[in-house]
């Protein structure tokens, strides 16, 4: 048995800045681009100890202007650099879109190959904390959409830097979504060399009466409705997509074959939401694998509320994934 007092255990929002310290020691090409990501260390503390290590001429305070980070990432990469650049709030990447879906994922394609732009785009995702309409948006539907951008969203601080390690080194540029209401969240640390592979799912929890895929802070609402479910005898299987592009649906593919119901848990918008992209492709190639209905939990179409209670109404919880799963096992 495994002692578990040896594993060392980390935060969600150290493992951010552990994750891109070790790309910045790895390959001198790589740059942080930012607002008060320097000396501050980032709003949400993801940055911690980057500029006291590496200094002005590789963490690179910014006026408030995404457009100015985003321009500058571009330009960084395509002369040879590795940027990170980060966008403070997710809602905040509309002020800088014509960049992130027009320019920086088609010059590969226009140039014919000749020019690269290897960036990350960090940016702080996701509700649940009462920051209001224009602050806790989930919007990896937005990039969802644009062809040429991959997109990764970790839900646990070793995935953070392994993920990370990935989006960096990757030559195309990669959205990574870092969830706000997980970053206090402790999970173990990863250890020396962590890669995890763009576009690699992995099962979160075993189970055989249903799938359930999830994507950052939906992997423990998920993990937790499994465990209440438990008493009742049901069995949930929890997939932890990590990316959506590449998007892992073998992996999907495989816990269908067991379970033969899914539901998916999604945080962004019912409307247009990643989930009815897995639901589709599911309903396409693997139809005949299903016992019921397929099912999706996602937040409702509307701003989201600024009151706690009211926030708790419009994205998912744990209590209404319990009932959608109740209700699939019923039919």
């Amino acid at each position: 048995m495994a002692d578990l007092t040896s594993v060392q255990m980390t935060t969600y929002r150290d493992a951010v800045a552990d994750g891109i310290a070790r790309e910045l020691r790895r390959d001198p090409t790589v740059v942080c681009i930012g607002e008060d990501i320097g000396k501050a260390g980032g709003v949400f503390k993801t940055t911690v100890g980057l500029f006291e290590e590496f200094g002005a001429g590789r963490v690179w305070d910014t006026p408030i202007s995404e457009q100015a980070i985003m321009g500058a990432a571009m330009g960084a990469a395509m002369t040879g650099m590795r940027p990170v650049a980060e966008i403070m709030f997710s809602d905040f990447l509309a002020c800088c879109w014509d960049y992130l879906a027009n320019e920086i994922p088609k010059a590969r394609y226009m140039t014919g190959g000749q020019l690269t732009v290897p960036l990350v785009v960090r940016t702080a995702n996701g509700g649940g904390l009462g920051f209001g309409a224009q602050h806790s948006q989930s919007v990896e539907n937005w990039a969802l959409t644009v062809p040429g951008l991959k997109i990764a969203a970790p839900s646990t601080p070793s995935d953070v830097v392994g993920l990370m390690a990935s989006a960096i080194r990757s030559d195309d540029p990669v959205v990574f979504f870092e969830h706000k209401g997980l970053f206090a969240s402790k999970g173990e640390a990863a250890p020396p060399g962590h890669v995890v592979p763009l576009g690699e799912a992995r099962v979160a929890r075993e189970g055989s009466d249903v799938t359930v895929v999830a994507l950052a802070a939906t992997v423990p609402l998920a993990l937790a409705a499994a465990a209440e479910l438990e008493g009742d005898g049901i069995s949930l299987e929890v997939i932890d997509l990590r990316c959506l592009v590449p998007l892992d649906m073998a992996t999907v593919f495989g816990s269908l074959s067991k379970s033969s119901r899914l539901i998916v848990v999604e945080e962004n918008p019912y409307q247009g939401g990643w989930g009815a992209t897995v639901v589709s492709i599911v309903a396409d190639e693997g139809f005949e694998m299903l016992d019921a209905p397929i099912r999706r939990v996602a937040s409702e179409n509307v701003p989201l509320p600024f009151a706690d209670a009211l926030e708790q109404r419009v994205i998912p919880t744990v209590d209404k994934l319990v009932e959608a799963v109740r209700r699939l096992m019923s039919y």
